[in-house]
């Protein structure tokens, strides 16, 4: 699971969280339970509400052995990003 995936709004952010549940073979319900939240915290962020706490996001992505990078933006264009969704 080598894959990087990149996220410039809450949306994609979202959808790159619940790629990763998915292959990790975890329901929201799973996913919640490991960062103590409820499923429907976890959908609210995989749906990319902007209202998602940063905490929130950290513990799913904790829970998932995932992490942020910090680097230059690529040059591509937020539609071409979508597309790879």
């Amino acid at each position: 699971m080598g894959m990087d995936t990149i996220a410039r709004t809450p949306k994609q952010l979202g959808t790159g969280v619940r790629r990763y549940r998915r292959l990790k073979e975890l329901t929201q319900g799973a996913l919640g339970e490991k960062m103590h939240a409820r499923q429907a915290t976890v959908s609210k962020l995989e749906s990319g509400e902007p209202a998602t706490q940063l905490r929130t996001l950290m513990d799913a992505l904790a829970a998932l052995d995932l992490e942020i990078v910090i680097r230059p933006r690529t040059k591509a264009s937020d539609q071409s990003i979508e597309a790879l969704f």
